[in-house]
This record gives C-alpha cells, structure tokens and sequence, in this order.
C-alpha cells in the first residue's frame, strides 16, 4: 500500500503543472492579440480563474500532510 509521501509527491507534482499553466495563461492573456477575440480572452480568463483555485485546494491539501 502506498502511503502518505506519495500522495504528497503526486500533489506537489500537480501542483508543479497548475502553476506552470498558470503562467501559460497569464502570458496569454497579456501578450493577447486583438484578432483573438474577446471570447478567447474570457475562456482564457476562466480557466485562469479555475487554475488558481485548484492551485489554492492543492496547496491547501499539501500544507495539510506535513
């Protein structure tokens, strides 16, 4: 059975890509060309949103198993 490191390492790992779509959006959304259009810079800043929520959760969840 795997134990509490692992999960801790799997959370930390996912936390890794979150920040990194994060940063992937942010860029996005500041060098966001006006012939995108205004929905793709809303979807972009939905996802954003959710990123740095789930961000907050996984951070959370991390902080808990120490």
């Amino acid at each position: 059975m795997r134990g509490r490191n692992w999960i801790k390492t799997l959370r930390q790992n996912e936390a890794r890509q979150v920040r990194a779509r994060i940063a992937e959006l942010e860029r996005n959304l500041t060098g966001a060309s006006p012939l995108r259009g205004r929905q793709h810079r809303e979807e972009s800043g939905n996802e954003l949103r959710n990123a740095k929520f789930r961000l907050e959760r996984l951070e959370e969840c991390i902080a808990a198993m120490r």
